[in-house]
C-alpha cells in the first residue's frame, strides 16, 4: 500500500455524499497558542493548519468539500446544534444537541502546548469530549484527514481498536478515543458510532507530529480532565488581567481572547485571521491568506493589548516587530511570517473548489513584494507608544528607526500600493503619505528622549513638507473632503483616522467635512473601505473585478471619528450595530454583507478585535491605563 496518494476528488464525492461548509459565520475558534481549529454548528471541524497557523491544512474542508479534510462528531441524524457557548472567559466551546431521545454535550478545547498539560515539546492536540446530559443519545464519528491543503489522502491504519494513525510524508496524526468505542477504519476516513447516557463522557483526542518522531502517548481519561482543567485555568487566568469595566465588557474580553487565540506564542507575532481564501464577496475572486502578521495592525494592536492591561503581551509584539523588521530599510516588507520570515510566496490550489465556489484559492500573499509607504509610519508609532508605556530599547533599536527615517527620506515621493494592497498601478496614496508624516512625527517626538538630535532638524523639515504636501494635493475642494489618492475624486475610510493619528485635530473644518463624506461608502449602516456605494461599489484600482462587504474595522473607525467630533449617541450606536452581527460565540469575521445578512472574509480577523476593544476604550474607557503608563525609558 503506498504511503499517499493524491486525492481522487470524483471518486471521494461518491463515496462521502458530502456537504459543503457552513456560513462564516457558523464557526467557532479553539486555539492553543501556536495553531487554531474552526468548528461549524453542525460539529465538524473543518480547517486546522498544523503546527502552526501558517502550516498546510490538513483539515481543508472550509475550502471545499468534506473529502478536503474534516472531523464531525454530532448525534445521528442531527443538523445543527441547539445551543454553543465559550465556557465563561475562555477559548473552551461547549456545543448542545438536545434530540428526540436526549441531550448530549460536546466540550471542544485545544490545550496550549506550554501549559495545557501536555509534554514538553508536545505537537498540537484537538480534544473533543462527547458527554450525555440527559436520555440517550447516539452519536457518530468521521475523520477524514488530508495533508497539504487537501490535496494528499494518508496513508491510515488503526494501531488498536481505539487508535488510529495517519502518515503522508513529513506529517502524521494521531487519533485515539476512550474506552468502550471503537474506531472503524476503511479507504481514506476513520468512522465510529456510539451511544452516550446521562453521566457518561467518551473522550477523542486528534494530534499531529512529525511523521519521523515518536507520536507522544494518548492522554488517558484522567490526562483529559486534567488537561481541560488545565485549559480552563490558563484563559481565566489570563482573562482576569483585563481593566475595562465599561459597557460591552463581555465583547471586549472575548476579542481580546480572541487576539490571544491568534498569537504566535513562541515568537509574539500575530497573525491577522485564522483562515485563508475566504471569499470577500462569494463566488468572487478577492480571496487572500491571512494567516500571517502584517506590521500595519501592529499600531492597532500595541494599543489595544496596552489599553487593556496586557503589558507582557504588548512587549512581545513589539519584540517580534523590531526583530522582523530588522536589517535593510529597503527590504522592510507589509508583512511577515510568524517566526519572522520573508519569503512567503503566494500559490494557487486548484484541486480546491474554494468556499462555496469561491475562486482562485490562494496560500501565501504576493503583497509580501508591494511598496507600501505606510508601513514605515505604522512601524515608528509602534515603537513610539511602547516607548511612551515604558518599554525600554536597546541601542540597535533607536540605530533602527534612525535608519527607517533616512530610508522613508529618500522614497515618500513615490507611489506605492496602499494600505489596501492593490494588485493594480502604484498611486500616490493619502493615507500612504499621511503615515509617512506619522514616521518623521513620532521620529521627532523620539528624538528628544533617544539622543538623536543630530537628525531632529531634518525629521521637522520632513514632517513640514509632508504636511504641507499633503493639505495641497491630498483634500479635494470640490469633493470637500481628503481623497483616496492624489486627484482622486473617491474617498477612503482611512482618512478617518487622520484625527487619531495627530494629523489634524478632530475640530479643523477638513476633518468634520471628509467624516460627512463618508456617506458615499455607508452601506446599510456599515462603512465599505471605498468604492462609492451610489455606483455599486465599484472602484478603479485593479482588475480583479467583483465586489466585497462592508468592512468591520472601517466602521469601528466612524464610530471613533463620530466620538472625537462630538457625535457621541451616533457613534454608540453604529458601535452597537456592528456588535450584533457578531456570531453567536463572539466572534467577527473582516467583512459583513448588510444585504444578504452573513459575514464574508477571514475569520476570525485580527483587526475587526481591534477595533472593537479600541472603539469601546474610546467611547467607555477610563484613563487608568493613563496613570498605570511608566516613564519613557531608554535602555
Amino acid at each position: 500500500m503506498p504511503c499517499h496518494q493524491v486525492i481522487s476528488a470524483r471518486v471521494l464525492r461518491e463515496e462521502y455524499n458530502p456537504v459543503m461548509a457552513g456560513r462564516i459565520e457558523d464557526y467557532a475558534l479553539v486555539g492553543d497558542l501556536e495553531t487554531a481549529a474552526l468548528i461549524g454548528t453542525d460539529g465538524s471541524v473543518d480547517w486546522w493548519c498544523a503546527p502552526r497557523f501558517d502550516s498546510p491544512a490538513c483539515l481543508a474542508g472550509l475550502l471545499g468539500e468534506p473529502d478536503h479534510g474534516r472531523w464531525i462528531l454530532a448525534p445521528v441524524g442531527n443538523g445543527r446544534c441547539t445551543r454553543r457557548s465559550y465556557r465563561g472567559d475562555t477559548l473552551v466551546l461547549d456545543t448542545w444537541w438536545e434530540t428526540l431521545t436526549g441531550t448530549v454535550r460536546i466540550t471542544d478545547f485545544m490545550p496550549p502546548r506550554s501549559r495545557g498539560g501536555l509534554p514538553s515539546g508536545g505537537g498540537p492536540r484537538i480534544v473533543r469530549v462527547v458527554e450525555g446530559i440527559a436520555g440517550r443519545v447516539a452519536v457518530r464519528g468521521e475523520l477524514s484527514v488530508r495533508f497539504h491543503h487537501g490535496s494528499i489522502v494518508p496513508w491510515t491504519r488503526a494501531t488498536d481498536r481505539r487508535t488510529v494513525v495517519s502518515v503522508a510524508g513529513p506529517d502524521a496524526t494521531r487519533l485515539s478515543c476512550g474506552p468502550g468505542v471503537e474506531l472503524d477504519v476503511t479507504p481514506g476516513r476513520t468512522s465510529c458510532e456510539f451511544t452516550v447516557t446521562a453521566g457518561r463522557r467518551v473522550a477523542f483526542v486528534l494530534g499531529w507530529s512529525p511523521s519521523h518522531a515518536p507520536a507522544p502517548p494518548p492522554l488517558s481519561p484522567a490526562g483529559v480532565a486534567d488537561a481541560l482543567t488545565r485549559t480552563l485555568a490558563f484563559w481565566n487566568d489570563w482573562a482576569a488581567t483585563l481593566r475595562y469595566e465599561g459597557p460591552a465588557r463581555e465583547a471586549v474580553i472575548r476579542s481580546l481572547l480572541t487576539l490571544k487565540a491568534l498569537t504566535y506564542a513562541p515568537t509574539g507575532g500575530i497573525v491577522a485571521a485564522a483562515t485563508a481564501s475566504l471569499p470577500e464577496c462569494v463566488g468572487g475572486g478577492r480571496n487572500w491568506d491571512y494567516r500571517f502578521c502584517w506590521l500595519r495592525d501592529s499600531t492597532f494592536t500595541l494599543s489595544c493589548l496596552l489599553r487593556s492591561g496586557y503589558r507582557r503581551e504588548a512587549l512581545a509584539w513589539t519584540d517580534w516587530l523590531l526583530r522582523a523588521v530588522a536589517g535593510d530599510p529597503a527590504d522592510l516588507q507589509p508583512l511577515y511570517g510568524v517566526e519572522g520570515q520573508r519569503r512567503l510566496p503566494e500559490t494557487y490550489a486548484d484541486w480546491l473548489p474554494g468556499y462555496e465556489n469561491s475562486q482562485p484559492v490562494r496560500f501565501g500573499n504576493a503583497a509580501v513584494g508591494q511598496f507600501q509607504l505606510d508601513i514605515y509610519g505604522e512601524v515608528l508609532s509602534t515603537v513610539y507608544s511602547a516607548v511612551r508605556a515604558g518599554i525600554a530599547l536597546d541601542p540597535a533599536a533607536w540605530a533602527l528607526v534612525a535608519s527607517l527615517l533616512d530610508y522613508l527620506g529618500k522614497r515618500w515621493r513615490e507611489p506605492d500600493e496602499g494600505i489596501w494592497e492593490v494588485r493594480g498601478p502604484r498611486r500616490h496614496f493619502v493615507h500612504s503619505k499621511v503615515m509617512a508624516w506619522v514616521a518623521a512625527d513620532r521620529a521627532v517626538r523620539l528624538a528628544r528622549v533617544a539622543g538623536l538630535r543630530g537628525s531632529l532638524a531634518h525629521w521637522q523639515a520632513l514632517r513640514t513638507e509632508l504636511h504641507a504636501e499633503i493639505c495641497a494635493r491630498g483634500w479635494s475642494e470640490e469633493q470637500r473632503s481628503f481623497t483616496q489618492y492624489y486627484g482622486s475624486t473617491q474617498v477612503d475610510a482611512t482618512a478617518l483616522l487622520i484625527p487619531r493619528l495627530g494629523f489634524l485635530p478632530a475640530g479643523d473644518p477638513r476633518v468634520l467635512s471628509t467624516i460627512r463624506a463618508m456617506e458615499r461608502l455607508d452601506d446599510h449602516g456599515f462603512l465599505r473601505r471605498y468604492g462609492d456605494v451610489r455606483d455599486g461599489g465599484r472602484h478603479e484600482l485593479d482588475d480583479l473585478g467583483g465586489t466585497e462587504g462592508s468592512f468591520v474595522a472601517c466602521t469601528f473607525w466612524y464610530a471613533d471619528a463620530l466620538a472625537m467630533t462630538g457625535r457621541a449617541d451616533e457613534a454608540r450606536t453604529v458601535f452597537e450595530r456592528v456588535l450584533d452581527v457578531r456570531n453567536d460565540v463572539g466572534l467577527l469575521s473582516e467583512e459583513w454583507d448588510p444585504v444578504a445578512g452573513r459575514q464574508l472574509g477571514n475569520t476570525p480577523q485580527a483587526l475587526s478585535h481591534v477595533a472593537l476593544v479600541n472603539t469601546a476604550f474610546t467611547l467607555y474607557g477610563t484613563r487608568r491605563h493613563d496613570r498605570d503608563r511608566g516613564r519613557v525609558a531608554v535602555a
